[in-house]
């Protein structure tokens, strides 16, 4: 459902990566891998439909996403490098926010799994890097979005919860969803399939 097609990627002069294809279907758990530099946030970034590409394009549902922009992001939850929720707002208010839809008790549920129970209603400016990340992660667990797109969504994560959220992941693909992330972080999941990416020079 989700297409890349020779797309290449320019930065500062530099090409990070040039001509890349891949296809992404229903239940599969993509990594985008390869070294510090290489371009795994720009490709995101690109797939997300919030950085353009050099050349290429990048389709969904065999449209482009510039023809596909608002379905696509009906379908789409992004989690960049930065939490992407408001500080001024507490942890519940925030899941409230962005999930206005389904009862109350699924997003206590959500912030449950995140262990964040008990921290529910502290601003988050007020909370740690980690319970930060975590708020923004509570949201896998009340999402319907088809695709997720996820940079780096280990980072700041014990291994508890690098536990929790693999399988919340693993859930999401097992009930036809897909999943595109970079991380650092080794991942025990079978159907994981790898893209990476070689550094490029203009």
């Amino acid at each position: 459902m989700l297409d890349a097609i020779n797309l290449t990627c320019v930065r500062d002069d530099r090409v990070l990566f040039s001509e890349l294809s891949f296809s992404v279907r229903p239940g599969e758990m993509v990594q985008i891998a390869g070294k510090n530099g290489a371009g795994k946030t720009s490709l995101l970034r690109i797939l997300a439909g919030l950085a353009q590409a050099e050349d290429g394009e990048v389709k969904w549902q065999g449209e482009t996403l510039s023809r596909a922009r608002e379905h696509y992001h009906q379908d789409l939850l992004w989690l960049g490098h930065q939490p992407g929720i408001k500080t001024v707002l507490t942890a519940f208010e925030n899941l409230s926010f962005y999930h206005t839809q389904g009862a109350e008790s699924l997003r206590w549920q959500a912030l449950t799994e995140v262990g964040l129970l008990g921290f529910e209603d502290v601003p988050v400016h007020q909370l740690s890097a980690g319970q930060q990340r975590r708020v923004a992660l509570a949201r896998l667990w009340l999402s319907a979005h088809k695709l997720w797109i996820l940079d780096e969504p280990f980072t700041a994560i014990d291994a508890a919860g690098v536990e929790k959220l693999t399988h919340q992941l693993l859930r999401h693909t097992e009930n036809g969803g897909m999943v595109i992330l970079t991380t650092h972080q080794p991942l025990a999941v079978d159907n994981l399939r790898q893209i990476h990416l070689q550094e490029k020079r203009a």
